[in-house]
């Protein structure tokens, strides 16, 4: 792993994965994405890991793709296709793997998410977000309409939300992205860090088996029309309460003491 992305394990079970690339704005450019994709495959089967916190150094948190990057590919023969269908498609993958994980991912977002730096933190399952942070899909603005972003945008707010976003182009606050629903919290500057670290300490708390279970129920289910969506977390939540973590879990709630989780 190289300086492109920091990796700091807690004691607690939070890893956190810095962008550290603040003199390109943390673009995700090739070696981001890659660096990316190799922490986020190492920590889907670490025990160790129980919550991943996406978080950035810098002025920004990313200024999505690395456009001089994908600016100098123009000068190969096919004009840069293979390189573009390359990097979205890296870059989709990181996308997904977010997602895919097992363990919860929060985006710690200050200062400005845009493009697909707001693709990342759309991706995630939980934003925390500074007072002074903004997000935008400024694509329009270049004559590049950000249809990867609009895949995780459109996922996480209303579709009316969402295209305001994408046909104007102009990044809106924290407290707007609230409202839409694109983030959880909105705290001050310098209380970032200290609420997303305690609200990804609370997580790491819970049973691994359980969240594991909840995160891939939800997503599975967002898929699926209403009666097939039941159907399918009735049987999940049958295995679950097969689960020696939910028998313990309901025994310490009833004999009034802390469970203690073995996550399976």
């Amino acid at each position: 792993m190289t300086d492109t992305l920091l990796q700091q394990h807690g004691e607690d079970g939070v890893l956190r994965l810095t962008l550290n690339a603040p003199e390109r704005r943390n673009s995700l450019s090739c070696d981001m994405l890659s660096a990316l994709q190799t922490a986020l495959d190492d920590a889907r089967d670490n025990p160790a890991v129980r919550v991943i916190v996406l978080a950035a150094n810098g002025p920004v948190f990313c200024a999505g793709h690395d456009l001089k990057e994908m600016t100098a590919a123009r000068a190969n023969s096919d004009r840069g296709r293979a390189f573009f269908e390359t990097t979205l498609a890296q870059c989709a993958q990181v996308m997904q793997s977010v997602v895919a994980l097992p363990q919860p991912v929060i985006a710690e977002v200050h200062a400005l998410a845009t493009a697909a730096g707001c693709q990342l933190a759309a991706s995630a399952d939980l934003v925390v977000a500074s007072e002074s942070a903004q997000f935008a899909t400024p694509g329009v603005h270049i004559g590049l309409f950000c249809s990867t972003p609009m895949v995780a945008l459109s996922r996480a707010v209303g579709r009316k939300h969402a295209m305001e976003m994408l046909l104007l182009g102009d990044p809106i606050d924290a407290q707007t992205a609230w409202r839409m629903g694109l983030v959880n919290r909105v705290v001050p500057d310098a209380a970032l860090h200290e609420t997303t670290n305690a609200m990804a300490a609370q997580i790491a708390a819970k049973s691994t088996l359980t969240l594991k279970t909840g995160k891939r129920a939800f997503y599975a289910q967002c898929e699926l029309d209403l009666g097939a969506a039941y159907d399918y977390a009735s049987a999940v939540m049958t295995e679950n309460m097969l689960a020696f973590d939910a028998e313990e879990g309901i025994s310490a709630f009833i004999e009034k003491r802390e469970p203690s989780w073995e996550d399976r």
